[in-house]
């Protein structure tokens, strides 16, 4: 059985609280990542998605840089146990209409999971 931990991302991009959107789009773009999360604190509070910036800066026409990301990331994190299978991550972001899960091991966050990381090619031995 294939499980979140299998596919997930180990080490997710973070920004803080009050980066410019536009700054999190280019660290995004630099990373070749879909989302990062956003942190206050060194405490994981939202995540910001490409979806994000589309509808809610781009598609609302916000003024560039002076936007933080916390004024449109999501929040709260949805989350999933890292031994989980991936099926029920997938209904978990179909539950939360998301892309993205926070992955977790005894409830501290270890790393992140996207749709996209189902496509990944694993071995067939592992189905």
């Amino acid at each position: 059985m294939v499980t979140v931990g299998n596919l997930m991302q180990k080490e997710p991009v973070t920004v803080d609280a009050g980066t410019s959107v536009v700054e999190a789009a280019k660290l995004m773009k630099a990373c070749n990542v879909e989302s990062v999360l956003v942190a206050r604190q060194a405490k994981i509070i939202g995540i910001l998605t490409e979806s994000d910036v589309v509808k809610k800066f781009v598609g609302a026409e916000k003024a560039p840089y002076f936007v933080p990301v916390e004024d449109i990331m999501s929040s709260p994190v949805p989350g999933i146990e890292e031994r989980r299978p991936l099926t029920e991550a997938a209904d978990l972001m179909d539950k939360h209409r998301t892309l993205h899960l926070g992955v977790t091991k005894g409830g501290a966050l270890i790393g992140m999971v996207s749709v996209r990381d189902f496509l990944r090619p694993v071995s067939i031995d592992e189905f």
